[in-house]
């Protein structure tokens, strides 16, 4: 069965309305399209993994309570069961074992988009000269981005097998394309 990229993104426009988890919903997936060349078999795997983080918060903003439940039903009426695991793992990381290299991408994927989004927002220039290294001190400042679980953070990079400069400069990457539309590219710009 599987469902289409059209599909996916009108069930996201349906059911989260906040800009802000828009923009997130869109970085997550273009920082996945990334992560399958990195972490997965490339091209075979970018189709399934943008999706997974395009969709993985589409409920929470009408129903947070719910969350990743309707999303979760969602897909697996739709036959997508490896998408849908990869969102409960994402939310339950700790009821819910990853299994496939998608569940750890995701994992290790949203949160720290969240944070190196928020990076961007302090910064004059925003993403443009960013380095691993200012979002890895950025980490370990409790005060910023309060609401960034930084255990998650750890887990996921961990999980995946990945070096945490590393998998914060894919991040980067996938994420300075798209500065002006994600709103990240600075005041000085």
């Amino acid at each position: 069965m599987g469902i289409t990229y059209e599909e996916a993104e009108a069930l996201l426009r349906e059911w989260t309305t906040n800009p802000s988890l828009v923009n997130h919903a869109r970085a997550v997936e273009k920082v996945m399209r990334r992560a399958a060349h990195v972490y997965g078999r490339g091209e075979d795997d970018e189709p399934i993994w943008a999706l997974a983080g395009l969709l993985h918060d589409a409920d929470y903003d009408h129903w947070p309570d719910e969350h990743p439940a309707r999303v979760v039903a969602w897909l697996r009426e739709r036959g997508e069961d490896a998408i849908a695991h990869a969102v409960e793992v994402h939310v339950h990381h700790h009821d819910v074992p990853a299994e496939s290299t998608l569940d750890r991408a995701l994992l290790a994927c949203d949160e720290l988009t969240g944070f190196v989004m928020a990076c961007c927002l302090v910064r004059p220039d925003g993403i443009h000269s960013l380095e691993p290294k200012s979002v890895i001190k950025k980490l370990k400042d409790k005060a910023f981005a309060a609401k960034v679980d930084r255990e998650v953070v750890r887990a996921g990079v961990e999980l995946l097998g990945a070096e945490l400069p590393k998998h914060v400069q894919v991040v980067i990457d996938a994420l300075r394309p798209l500065a002006s539309e994600l709103g990240i590219e600075g005041s000085a710009r």
